[in-house]
């Protein structure tokens, strides 16, 4: 199989603007990423996907490999796609460009859902890790996943879930990691299909595909690191960093 990763960066975020430019320790956030990328050693080509010159320019200045966007995209998955679709390429991985920590052993795994006769199905699969604090929990700003017996995702959301109407018996909480793995021909697929209402109301791209019947596997992973959404995000990638 030909795999490679590609990193969609968008400058003007809306949470956080020009974030993947700010500076954590000697590089900036993008440059984590994608040379954390690069150094797993698990891909043929590790690429950033961006409308911005100024990432453009941070990347290819510093040796690594990108691509201009021609259109205007809703979605990181939409972005990737166009950069895909005349590529020789098996299977695409997502890396979200605010995942400074990337490193090889969760991308590893989520890899290997793909393989042997168990992985001939799966047309996406993503990340998630336990979450425990409270605060966590609550944070819109932390994606929530629920998951059935076999791992595939039910349901992802802003909000808590699931809740905790029931104090019985003790509730695991999975954050949602935004990175993924499409077989090439899913990610088309989504980028033919129109926004759904679930994707509308939560801004979670990934509900298209369930509202669509695909099926997501998700990938327990015991860390990943801090997604930069916020000021005070980057402040906590400072701390760990140093």
């Amino acid at each position: 199989m030909k795999i490679a990763a590609f990193i969609p960066a968008r400058y003007a975020a809306t949470r956080f603007p020009a974030k993947l430019m700010q500076m954590l320790g000697p590089k900036t956030v993008i440059r984590h990423t994608y040379d954390n990328t690069l150094a797993t050693g698990l891909f043929d080509e590790v690429y950033v996907v961006t409308d911005s010159d100024i990432i453009f320019q941070e990347i290819t200045t510093h040796g690594g490999k990108a691509i201009m966007s021609k259109r205007t995209h809703e979605s990181g998955s939409d972005r990737i796609a166009e950069a895909v679709a005349d590529l020789d390429i098996d299977i695409v991985v997502n890396v979200q460009g605010d995942e400074p920590f990337v490193k090889r052993e969760p991308l590893e795994q989520l890899l290997q859902v793909f393989r042997a006769e168990t992985g001939k199905n799966v047309q996406v699969a993503s990340l998630m890790q336990v979450l425990k604090e409270k605060s966590f929990i609550e944070d819109p700003n932390y994606v929530k996943v629920a998951v059935d017996r076999n791992y595939n995702a039910l349901m992802f959301s802003r909000s808590v879930l699931p809740y905790p109407r029931s104090t019985e018996l003790p509730v695991t909480y999975y954050e949602h990691i935004g990175v993924y793995a499409f077989r090439k021909q899913a990610l088309l697929d989504f980028t033919n299909w129109p926004m759904t209402p679930l994707e509308a109301a939560e801004k979670i791209e990934c509900l298209r595909y369930l509202e669509y019947g695909v099926s997501i596997k998700m990938v327990v992973t015991d860390y990943m690191g801090v997604e930069i959404d916020t000021p005070e995000d980057l402040e906590r990638a400072s701390r760990m960093l140093s």
